[in-house]
């Protein structure tokens, strides 16, 4: 297994620029199922979590070119099987956004319990309640799912039993090829949500509501082709601004879309984090002092779950004690043995909150990565420590982070990959 070695104690400086946001480029390469034309998707990020879904995707038959790093033409002109390879699914959380597309193009598929991190499984039953409610019906055992379209796919108003961004997608996914009007009531409405919407927009789809919680769509017999290019990952975003703030460091993050950073600026604001934004960049200034704070995640526009963990570690150098609440997944705080074997005051209240008491300074230790977000926060950590850190199990950041090591170097990280 890989691993990183980073010597901690250097301030980050330069300029970096995020990648394509990975979870609308996984939303987007499904979306690419729902129609026999070839899709053109730019700013495609090369990391794990794409390459496991554009092979499952091969393996039914979808043709997928590689124009260029980043960039890639997808055609499902013939799907020959609408049962996804157990083998890559298990690695991927993600593979699960498959379904509406499979079932509005061929009113069936099945798979096996999808797979990821470790940080828990989020419900899959808001997916299966809006699904049937379209005209589904899914049978479940330990394994697997399948589903099959009972007669055709109907239009319906579907209200989520929780803003889930997955299952928002697969209903909606569905929805734009059923003859009629369907309202999807109490749905996510993140940035990358949005960028499926005008995704789906270009191949012809009739959606409104785009970034509220009541999506409208009006079906269509059949969605063309479509070229697009994928948003810049705000999460990326964050995640740099807060490595930045934590070593007191000096950088500029280029290629952002300033409203996608709104939840993330109003916290490094609460707690003391200099920094200024344009239109279309975000400078992090050097900052000394901290300020404790709520982290309590939550839909969009609430405070993002993937940054939970690297504002986590800011709070080790924040003056006072800071409350960390993560109610989505039951081991999304699994990351804070790690940052307490690293010299962190952290008392673990339950599986979903914990208390931050700090300024603390943190120190090398050998530490894994439980998942991707908690494996950058941990990079982020290294970063800030006396001495040099080894973190295993990187195939996790890996998953959700492309050439990160790379990429901080040229900020001057002294952060290596050993094989």
């Amino acid at each position: 297994m890989a691993k990183f070695i980073i010597k901690g104690g250097k301030p980050l400086k330069g300029k970096i620029r995020p990648c394509g946001s990975k979870n609308a480029a996984l939303a987007i390469i499904a979306a690419t199922l729902l129609t026999d034309q070839p899709c053109t998707i730019d700013n495609v990020p090369e990391i794990l979590d794409v390459k496991i879904l554009l092979e499952i995707i091969q393996k039914l038959g979808v043709k997928v070119q590689r124009l260029k790093p980043h960039k890639y033409k997808i055609q499902a002109k013939n799907i020959r099987t609408t049962k996804l390879d157990s083998n890559l699914v298990q690695k991927l959380r993600a593979s699960i956004l498959l379904m509406g597309p499979l079932l509005a193009r061929k009113g069936k598929m099945e798979m096996l319990h999808p797979g990821g991190c470790i940080i828990g499984k989020r419900p899959v039953g808001t997916h299966f309640q809006a699904l049937e409610k379209l005209g589904v019906d899914i049978k479940q055992d330990k394994l697997s799912y399948r589903a099959r379209v009972k007669t055709k796919l109907k239009p319906a108003v579907v209200f989520l039993d929780e803003p889930s961004v997955t299952a928002t997608e697969n209903a909606l996914m569905a929805a734009v090829l059923i003859s009629g009007k369907t309202a999807i009531k109490y749905a996510a409405c993140e940035p990358h949500v949005q960028d499926l919407c005008r995704f789906l927009s270009k191949m012809g789809a009739i959606i409104s509501g785009i970034g509220t919680q009541t999506l409208k769509i009006e079906g269509q017999p059949k969605l063309s082709g479509a070229e697009h290019k994928i948003i810049p990952d705000n999460i990326e975003a964050g995640t740099f601004a807060v490595a930045a703030a934590v070593t007191k460091g000096d950088v500029i993050i280029e290629n952002i879309i300033p409203e996608h950073l709104d939840p993330i600026l109003n916290k490094l604001k609460i707690m003391g984090v200099k920094f200024r934004i344009s239109k279309d960049f975000l400078h992090i200034k050097p900052t000394v002092t901290f300020k404790s704070t709520r982290i309590q995640t939550a839909p969009w526009p609430g405070f993002p779950t993937d940054l939970q963990a690297p504002f986590c570690v800011l709070a080790t150098r924040a003056k006072g004690t800071s409350l960390v609440h993560d109610w989505m997944y039951e081991r999304r705080l699994s990351y804070i043995d790690e940052l307490i074997r690293m010299g962190a005051d952290i008392i673990l209240c339950d599986p979903h909150r914990a208390l931050v008491n700090g300024p603390k300074k943190l120190f090398a230790a050998k530490i894994g990565s439980p998942d991707i977000r908690a494996g950058t926060a941990l990079i982020i950590a290294a970063l800030a420590a006396d001495g040099e850190t080894v973190i295993e199990n990187i195939h996790l950041i890996d998953r959700g982070y492309e050439n990160i090591e790379k990429r901080l170097c040229k900020l001057g990280a002294d952060i290596k990959r050993v094989e």
